[in-house]
Parts: C-alpha cells; structure tokens; sequence
C-alpha cells in the first residue's frame, strides 16, 4: 500500500476518480455484520444479502473474509470497494510476515486496517462508504478482540459484541439481550444468528436465512487454534433450530425481566 502511495496512488481504491453521472448513481452494497467474543476467541458472522436501492442485487454474498491465520473481516457498505480493500488487507499482513519473519500483532492489523479506511475517505464522501467490523484472537492476550470503525477510519475496541450495516441497530439490540460472558462456541455462534433473524425482522436490506434455497448466514470461528468456517451443515442446524424456536416465539427469546 505505502509503495502504491508513493508511485502510482491513483490505483488505491480511495485515490480513483469517479466519472460525472447524471442521477442517483447505485452499486451493490452489503448490509449486516455481527461479532461476538466468548472465552476461548471471537465469532464473526454475516447474512448473505446485497441490496441496491430497493432491489436485492444478490441472494448469497460472501461478507466474511479471513485476514490471516487468527483474525477475520466482516464488510458491510460498497461491496465491489469492500472486497477489494479486504484482498489489498490480506496482502498486506502476507507481506508484513514474509517480510518480517512474524505475524502482525492484532492490534497492529487493527490500526492497519483503519489507515486503509481513512485511504477511502474520498469516496465515502461521494457515497460508496466501506465500515467494516475486525475480529481476532490476540495471541498476547489470550482472548478473542472485536474492533468496529466510522467511515473515517476512527477505531473502537467492542467488549462482549458489535454489529455494523442496515441492520446493525437491530442486531444490536438482540445482543445486548442474549450476550453473557460465559457463552460457549456453540452458544455464540447461535446468539448471531439469533441477532441476523431480529436485524432481518426489522431492516429490509439484511436477508435472513433463506430455508428453500438453504442459504444460509455466514458463521466464523476464531480461536487460539487460528481461523474456521462453520460447514453449511453446522450453521443450517443452528438456523433451523431458531426457526423452529421461533415458530411458536416470532419475536425470538426473552431476557429476565430482572
């Protein structure tokens, strides 16, 4: 990145030039991403949907990428953008631990990944923004890390969840219901889906998971022994155990009263 920066910038992502149009100019955009960390790591999870304007532009997005061996990216604003800076991401934490003989520490790649968003200020300035939510386990700390950002590239550390996109807010809100400190894998890994079912609920752009084409969310898993995707398998018998659920309790669980 720092040599494109000094010898063509003009191939960055946030250095391009948009040509004039006249209206409303659309492209694809991802919505959702949860986070959540339980004591042995972090899980990061997406629904599958892309939206442009008012009409879904895809059913079965990938939203999550794995950054290196112990940290993941969730993308949610401008996809064609979002995936690029994600792969221009992955290269360079590759290029940090060739060259340096030693992976990047989490916080590094944190603050790593935030410069590059404030690289893209200028087209979020016109419109195609790029937020995406930061996940690891941090080697040094022995726990899982949730980073969230603003379209400027400002980065804050999340304790227990986050959520970014369309949705954000109403997957918010389930988790701040559902989250416990003590969540296992699977227990996590259920509470985002949980949070996707209420975000698709309320927001139309986050799709939720699609039973007669099985498409379903995204669920990672990042621990101590690195970076896994949950199979189709795992993550359809999580969401079809919650519909299940859900058939008698549409709204989804309850939280204590007190």
């Amino acid at each position: 990145m720092d040599f494109l920066s000094e010898h063509s910038p003009e191939l960055l992502p946030g250095k391009r030039p948009l040509p004039t149009v006249q209206g409303a100019f659309e492209a694809p955009h991802g919505t959702t991403i949860v986070a959540v960390s339980f004591p042995g790591g972090a899980v990061l999870a997406g629904d599958r949907r892309a939206t442009m304007g008012n009409v879904i532009a895809q059913r079965d997005m990938e939203k999550i990428f794995p950054a290196d061996e112990y940290s993941a990216v969730g993308v949610a604003g401008t996809a064609g953008l979002a995936i690029e800076m994600v792969k221009l991401f992955q290269l360079e934490l590759e290029h940090f631990e060739k060259v340096e003989g030693a992976q990047l520490s989490l916080e590094g790649k944190a603050n790593r990944l935030s410069t590059m968003i404030r690289g893209n200020l200028g087209m979020a300035m016109q419109g195609l923004a790029v937020v995406p939510l930061f996940a690891g386990y941090d080697l040094d700390r022995e726990k899982g890390r949730i980073f969230s950002y603003d379209v400027t590239g400002g980065r804050s550390e999340e304790h227990g969840f986050a959520a970014t996109g369309s949705g954000s807010v109403f997957a918010r809100s389930a988790l701040k219901k559902l989250f416990r400190e003590d969540f296992t894998e699977h227990q996590a890994a259920t509470a985002v889906v949980q949070a996707l079912f209420d975000a698709a609920d309320d927001d139309s752009a986050t799709g939720g998971p699609d039973m007669a084409r099985r498409i379903y969310p995204i669920v990672t898993v990042i621990t101590e022994e690195g970076f896994k995707r949950l199979t189709e398998a795992e993550v359809s018998e999580i969401a079809r155990a919650v519909h299940e659920r859900r058939l008698d309790q549409p709204d989804g669980p309850r939280a204590a009263l007190l």
